[in-house]
């Protein structure tokens, strides 16, 4: 008798087999493809020249050339227009809550609304647009803060014209002025040209005056002269361009009526002097004439 032959299926293993030959290709193309990548990688960094310290130490003094970001000359400027008090005009750009800005040299400067005029400023919006003369009141680069002034360059400006004025005034100058002030000691008036004077209480009228307020008001015209200078002061006069009183004549001494001695009075009395007639004599022998030795 035959035996029967034990039939093996062989068709998974055959299945295994032929999907492993399939993958095989695949993957390694995947692998091919990661291993010329990190080639061409490693190619790539080696090609790029390596950064030494002289490239360091180039790049350095490169930045210390530049210097800071604050290092910018305009900045100098700023601190010298500070020290020097020095005048310059300004657009102003845009109004802000607490003042307004202009552009200086491409810098940010801010004037603060008490800054802007010697008066109150209610509007801000009305300077804009317009060009100021300002000077700087602060510069400080570190802070990139630059504070400007109107308000100070007016009153420079005005102190500048008041010195001028005064150095053209001169003593005999007849000036009219408006009374600013009045004291008990004098009146104050500021002249045509803008310097104020002191008119003292004996320099207003030959009259007597007690108090100025008695014969001036405030913001009256008044004609002045200039009667002295002193350590920039003007002392004026309004009596010196008014006529002198005329004073009553007096009579010449030797026209005046004698009294005689007799005829003065003390009160209700009648005082009379009398007048020695005869002579009063001392001699040697009137001594000794009624001497008994």
């Amino acid at each position: 008798m035959c035996k029967e032959t034990e039939v093996i299926d062989v068709t998974p293993v055959e299945e295994a087999a032929a999907e492993a030959v399939q993958e095989t290709p695949s993957a390694l193309a995947e692998a091919a493809e990661e291993a010329a990548a990190e080639a061409e990688a490693a190619v790539a960094e080696a090609a790029e020249p390596a950064e030494t310290m002289e490239d360091l130490g180039a790049a350095l003094e490169e930045s210390l050339q530049k210097g800071p970001v604050t290092d910018d000359p305009v900045w100098e400027t700023f601190e010298t227009q500070f020290k020097e008090k020095t005048v310059f005009p300004v657009k102003v750009e845009n109004a802000v809550k607490a003042g307004v800005v202009a552009f200086v040299d491409g810098v940010r400067g801010f004037i603060p609304a008490s800054k802007i005029s010697t008066g109150y400023v209610e509007n801000l919006e009305e300077f804009v647009g317009q060009t100021l003369d300002v000077v700087v009141v602060t510069a400080d680069r570190a802070a990139k803060k630059l504070v400007l002034s109107a308000r100070d360059a007016i009153r420079q400006k005005e102190k500048l014209a008041k010195k001028a004025a005064l150095e053209s005034c001169q003593v005999g100058d007849v000036l009219e002025g408006t009374v600013d002030s009045l004291m008990d000691y004098g009146a104050f008036v500021e002249l045509e040209n803008g310097v104020s004077g002191l008119v003292h209480v004996s320099q207003i009228s030959y009259k007597r005056v007690e108090k100025p307020s008695d014969v001036l008001q405030k913001g009256q015209k008044v004609q002045v002269k200039i009667i002295a200078i002193k350590d920039g002061k003007l002392s004026l006069s309004m009596k010196a361009l008014q006529e002198a009183p005329e004073r009553p004549e007096r009579p010449e001494r030797s026209e005046r009526p004698r009294r005689e001695r007799g005829d003065r009075r003390h009160g209700d009395e009648e005082v009379f002097n009398y007048k020695e007639t005869g002579k009063a004599t001392t001699s040697l022998g009137d001594l000794l004439k009624n001497v008994k030795l």
